[in-house]
This record gives structure tokens, sequence and C-alpha cells, in this order.
């Protein structure tokens, strides 16, 4: 089919008037200019002038962009491959999700034990416009009831529910402020344990999003007057906490921490005792520790104490504080993950974000076998069958995907020693030819780091339009995965690159703390020197790499474009924080200080003006083309840094506008994560043509 001629771009471009303030602060000795400080109010009547100008702005030109149509087209049919989920075993019934080829979120699915599916969740039947999308959801010990957790428009406010497997029909719900919250179901199926917000009407104006609770609650009462206030008075109003329940009802044990930075408390409860949450470890600590009541009754301590890389250590749960080494750190690995297994532990390690799986005896830890995994990529989810379920007491279940396989589910029988294939994803899609391959480069301080480069040639034939990512912070790492937009660009003729950059957990927890703090700039030095390498190696050059990131990944683009305009042609920046001296001042903000540093310590405001995005933006310089995307409902990220530094840059930049435009991207009804896969095209599609038409690739 013949693409319908897309409008051509505008010959001119005129950016909306935005009051430059005369506005600057003395902080710790530092004057701080803010001239753009009144785009922070969206009541503003100049802010939704800017922001309306800015829309119209924006589509005069994404909509002009060449290939729209022909990408918008295939990224659908790449999406077309669906995905489904590890499955949750209660009694016998098997509880998943899938997403089949023409769905645009995923469902979920009960199998029962003769083998039969029905739908038991479908959100889009739920809210037929698209706009509520599901959290998480839990089924009760013997399946009879399910808990599920929604949101609408993009705003992670988790409205949680409780239907009847048998009939579908809803048993209670809404119940509000339940944003991230855990269910732990006691035997029975009548009570549960999670976490909900005290009720914001009650809170300090800029303490509204925090102060949550653990609740005790019976399915059918009034949780705002029946509930059991189980934890969290007398901690730290930032804390989020999460729970877990022992299989037979006897242990509650309960995780937190007061930000993002993983410094976790961790209480256990003898529910069959006094029920009294006793400390096994406390944030001041200073580390990350998960821990759970297994079938074989011990307490699994899967932590970083005394080993940044993690160990796990066992306990007796009457005797919590003890520890006993069970499997030791790695030199070169990240224990990820630990599974219980009919007497064995499946242990989930990642060598430089690439997934292993291993078996150990769970009474002495030592290693018995490496499980064969289906090749180079990361494993999402492990599961095994309860105690009522009366088959497959050997199996593990797992997710798996890689850069050409979308999400699909693997199982591993220890009678057998084999991994084959339990479900694929169900859509069948074309795949181009791609050749994906992991390069370690030197980055500036001489550390060696680790990028994924997916590509039509497994050498560089000649320079071709890049795509950089990556995200460095928070102790995440992202390893292979599926992704409709990768092989998009590739198809196309482009190399698409992730690097695993410090910041984030791929080398464990100093290679976080490498790039965190004081210690931020080497993610940007690590950023940098991946491209250096891409250009030095023949894959592309300074005018045909382009860069995109999101959320802190969008700290991150936007540190490079001002750090280094000449090494990028083009920047998509997504939800992104940019005012690195007032971030703290907004939603979820405060959380994050513990990873960046405060304004309000003296050297600590030092480090954040070294690279704030919004304050390094100078006049007369040749800045790329920038694309700046938010989300009005983003609950976690203000879209406030994007429209300054939106401003700041089209304010300075000494680039031809018509060439490099600087331009914002406004959505409505979304948030910071979930989203329709429709609404996923849809924005993917204004990302990629904008950044192949800074590039010179021909969609």
């Amino acid at each position: 089919m013949t693409e319908a001629p897309s409008a051509p771009l505008p010959a001119t471009i005129t950016y909306p008037v935005a009051e430059r303030l005369d506005l600057a602060e003395q902080l710790h000795g530092h004057t701080v200019a803010d001239p753009y400080r009144w785009l922070e109010d969206t009541a503003d009547p100049r802010t939704e002038e800017w922001s309306r100008a800015q829309d119209v702005l924006a589509r005069s030109w994404l909509d002009a962009m060449p290939g729209r149509e022909r990408l918008d087209g295939r990224l659908k049919e790449l999406m077309r491959t669906g995905s489904v989920s590890t499955p949750t075993w209660r009694a016998g019934r098997a509880f998943f999700t899938r997403r089949g080829p023409e769905q645009d979120h995923p469902v979920v699915v009960v199998r029962e034990t003769d083998g039969t599916e029905r739908v038991l969740l479908d959100v889009s039947v739920l809210d037929p416009s698209g706009r509520t999308t599901l959290d998480s959801w839990s089924p009760s010990l013997e399946g009879t009831r399910l808990a599920y957790q929604v949101s609408v428009g993009g705003n992670e406010h988790s409205l949680l529910h409780v239907v009847d497997v048998e009939t579908g029909e809803l048993v209670e719900g809404p119940i509000d402020r339940c944003r991230y919250s855990a269910i732990g179901w006691l035997p029975g199926g009548e009570e549960f344990f999670y976490v909900r917000q005290l009720d914001p009407a009650l809170l300090p104006e800029d303490e509204k999003l925090f102060h949550r609770r653990v609740w005790r609650h019976r399915v059918g009462t009034n949780p705002d007057a029946d509930d059991v206030n189980v934890h969290g008075d007398g901690q730290a109003h930032t804390f989020y906490y999460t729970l877990t329940l022992s299989h037979d009802g006897r242990w509650l044990v309960v995780s937190g921490a007061p930000s993002t930075m993983k410094h976790d408390s961790v209480w256990i409860a003898d529910l069959h005792g006094d029920a009294a949450l006793t400390p096994v470890i406390l944030s001041d600590a200073g580390v990350q520790c998960s821990a759970s009541v297994a079938r074989d009754g011990r307490l699994y301590l899967h932590t970083n104490h005394g080993a940044p890389r993690q160990r796990l250590c066992v306990a007796d749960p009457a005797n919590p504080t003890e520890w006993t080494e069970l499997i030791a750190e790695e030199p070169d690995s990240v224990l990820d993950g630990v599974r219980w297994l009919n007497g064995d532990l499946v242990v989930l390690r990642t060598r430089h974000a690439v997934s292993e799986l291993h078996l150990h005896d769970a009474t002495t830890g030592a290693h018995k076998r490496e499980i064969p995994l289906p090749g180079t990529g990361s494993l999402h989810g492990m599961s095994v069958v309860d105690a009522h379920t009366g088959h497959d007491q050997d199996t593990l279940w797992f997710g798996w995907t890689d850069f050409v396989t979308p999400q699909s589910v693997y199982r591993f029988s220890t009678s057998t020693g084999e991994t084959v294939l339990h479900e694929a994803a169900p859509g069948r899609v074309e795949l181009p030819a791609v050749t994906t391959q992991q390069v370690a480069y030197a980055s500036k301080d001489g550390t060696t780091v680790h990028m994924f480069v997916v590509s039509g040639e497994q050498k560089p034939d000649l320079p071709r339009p890049a795509l950089l990512t990556g995200y460095g912070g928070f102790a995440i790492g992202r390893g292979p995965g599926y992704s409709a937009t990768t092989l998009a660009w590739v198809e196309a003729g482009g190399v698409w690159v992730h690097v695993s950059l410090r910041g984030g957990d791929e080398e464990g927890e100093d290679w976080h703390v490498a790039g965190m703090r004081g210690n931020k700039q080497n993610v940007f030095d690590d950023f940098h020197a991946a491209a250096e390498r891409l250009v030095r190696d023949g894959w592309t050059t300074p005018q045909q790499l382009a860069i995109m990131g999101g959320s802190n990944g969008g700290l991150l683009v936007g540190a490079a474009l001002t750090q280094r305009p000449d090494l990028y042609a083009a920047v998509v920046c997504s939800a992104p924080l940019l005012d690195m001296v007032r971030y703290e001042k907004f939603l979820l903000g405060r959380l994050w200080a513990d990873e960046y540093g405060s304004a309000s310590v003296s050297e600590e405001l030092g480090w954040l003006l070294s690279y704030s995005p919004y304050h390094q933006v100078v006049t007369d310089v040749e800045y790329p083309s920038v694309l700046f995307t938010v989300f009005e409902s983003d609950s976690r990220v203000d879209p406030n840094h994007a429209r300054k530094m939106c401003a700041a840059l089209q304010h300075a930049s000494a680039s031809d506008p018509t060439k490099h435009p600087v331009l914002i991207r406004r959505e409505t009804e979304v948030g910071h994560a979930g989203r329709s896969v429709s609404r996923t095209v849809s924005l993917a599609v204004d990302q990629l043509t904008f950044l192949a038409n800074a590039t010179g690739m021909e969609l």
C-alpha cells in the first residue's frame, strides 16, 4: 500500500511566548535563576495558554513527519504478538494474564483443574474507553476469590475490588487509596492484609500522597470504620510497605522503606501467637532485605547486608534476628531472586544484565545444577504450585523474553532436568532479521560498562541512524527484552543500543552507589562514552545519533543534551526530572532525595547544580532537536519539569528551529506507567518519526 503523502513540514517556526522572570534565589551561596517558575502552576492562565499553543505547534510538526502511517501499521503488527504471564496456582486452579493480538490490555484468565479456561477480568469490558489499567491482582489461597486493583486515567491510585472466581460477580469494592498495595490472604478467603493510605483530607497539604498503613480487612465490611490498623503509626510518613503471608496463614512479614533508596525495615508477626510485629532488621542498617516464610517453615532473607551483589540467609521465624548464610554472594553475578521448589531452591542470577537460573539444595545451600534457559535474555517471574495443588510439585514456571521473543512462559522439571515451552505469546508475527550482541567498553574513568547493540548487521557496514537509551538510577536494571519500537527502528535500517549504566543494579549495589548522589556524573559519563564508542566503531555519527529516555532516563538525556550538544542529533525526553533544585517540592519527589541529594543541604545542592539540565541551559549553543513527552495524569514526576526546560531551550538554542525544533507533546488521561497498546503505539509513532526525521532515517 502506498502511504498518503504527509502535509509538508512547516517552513518557519515561531515558539509560543514565554515570559522570562527576573527571578533568582540565593541558596547556600549559589545564585540560582528560575525564569520560568510560573510554568510550575497549571492553574495559571499563562501556563494554560502556553500549553495550548505548544500543543498546536507540536502537532503541526509531528503530524507532518514522513513515514507515520507506515510506522503506525508496523508497530501495531509487532505489538500483535501479545504476551502471557507466569501462572499463580491456587488449589488446582491456575491464574494468569494474557493479551491476545487484538487486545488493548491484558486480561486475567483462570484455568480450571480440567484444563478449561475463562476470562475472569477484562478492564476493557469494565471501561471501554481504555482509560482504566490493571495494576495488580491476587487470588485467595483457596482460589475462590480474586482481589484486583485498577487505576483510571493513569493516576496509579489503585482502586481495590474483590470478585467471586466461580461466578465473576463483584463481592466488594472499590476501596480507594490502595496504591502499590500487596494483598495477603488469610486461609478461608474471608480476610486479608493490605496497604492503604490514610484519608488525604485529614493530612497536611504537602503530605497528601503519603501516610500509608498496613490494615487487616474482612471482606464485605466498611474499610473506613472496621479495618484494623496493623502497622505504620509512628513511622516516617513517606514509608511504603509490602507484605507476605506464609501459606498456612501463620507468619505475616511486613517490609517497608522511607524512600526509594531501599534501606529496608522488615518485621514479622506470629498470627497464631500474640500477632505482634517484631523487628527483623530496620532501615537504620542501610541495607536491602526482602523476607518471606517458605513452605518448609523457614524465614528466607534475600539481602545485600555484607554482600553488595546479594546473598541468601535463613532464620527461624521465631528467632528472626539470628541469620545463617545459606547461599553466598558471587563476585561476578547478582542474586536477583529465589523460589522454594519441593525441597530445593531455584536461584535467579544476572550476569551483566543477562539472566541465569541455578538449582540449590534448600537445606545446605549447595549448588546442584544450572537450569537450562532458552537463550540469552531476561527472566520475569517465577512460580510453583501451592500445597493444595496435587500435581507438578517438581515444576517451576518462569516468564522469558529476549530481543526477538515476546514474553512467553517456560517450565522446568527437577525430575527430567528439562526446560520446555509452556505457553508462547499468543500472536504470530513476522519479525525482522536482527543480530544482538553485548559490547564492553571503557568509560571516562576506565570503568568497564556493557551495552546491548541490536542491528541488522553483526558488524558496522556503514554509519547508520542509531538510537541510544539507558536509565542509570534507583538500582533498576534492564536486560534483553522484546520491544516493538526497537525492532521497527532496526528494520528501517537503524541501530538500537541500551547501556547498562552505573546507578542501576546490573553489577550489584556498588554499581548503584557509583551512579547516585555525588557520583551522578558517572552515569552521564558512561552514556557519553557509549556514544563515542558507537561513533568510533563506525556504527553511527553524531549527526545520526538519537537518544531517548524516560523518568530518571529523562534526566539522563536532559543532562546529555546540555553537556554534549555536539554529540547528539536528536533527543526524546519523556516524563523527565530536569529541575534538580526544586524536584523535592512536587509529587513523590521527596522520596528521591536519598538517590540524588537534597537542595536543602549545601554540599548536595552543589552536586545537583553541577548537572541539573534546566540550570545548564545557556544561550548561543546549537542544541539538538528535542521532543519532550509528558503525561498530565503523571502522579510521580510533575510535567512542570518538561515545561520549564522546553521554554528554556526554545529561548536559548542557537540552532535553526526549522531543522532542530524544540517541541513538547502533552497527553491527557494517562500517567507515568501503564497505558493501553493503542496509546503506546501512538506515542511511539510520534517519538520515532521525530528522531528519524532528525537523523536522516527513512521509515
